[in-house]
């Protein structure tokens, strides 16, 4: 399985996972799995990881976006859609070590798929901002 496939799934489970806020993360993740009828053990892995970092480091990754959003905006007012990619991306550049061009690029793409018509440039610029300030 393509590394964007598995990362397109990891971004509708965090993305299910901002609209509903459930409390059983772990038992939210499993049903995911079971539901997508993941078979292959690394995709299991990678989306295990990216939720439990994702959800570990949420203040510190809310934090960095928050920092670098206009001065009138707060977190609460982006989609849930750019949120969960932000969130995916910046876990993957900041933890996970993933070249801040591919992380970007990938969420960039995802953004084109289910984003808004702004969506592209407005997490482009977050990104670019965030991998400035933490660099590469």
């Amino acid at each position: 399985m393509k590394r964007s496939v598995i990362r397109e799934l990891a971004f509708k489970l965090i993305y299910s996972l901002e609209i509903q806020k459930a409390n059983e993360l772990e038992e939210q993740i499993d049903l995911f799995l079971e539901c997508n009828e993941l078979e292959d053990e690394q995709a299991k892995e990678y989306i295990k990881d990216v939720v439990n970092g994702i959800n570990k480091n949420e203040d510190e990754i809310n934090e960095l976006i928050e920092k670098n959003l206009k001065a009138d905006w707060k977190l609460d007012r982006l989609s849930k859609i750019d949120l969960s990619i932000l969130k995916l991306a910046i876990y993957e550049i900041k933890y996970k070590n993933i070249p801040y061009k591919v992380a970007i690029n990938e969420g960039l793409e995802i953004a084109k798929k289910y984003g808004e018509d702004n969506s592209k440039n407005f997490i482009n610029g977050i990104l670019a901002s965030i991998v400035k300030e933490i660099g590469d």
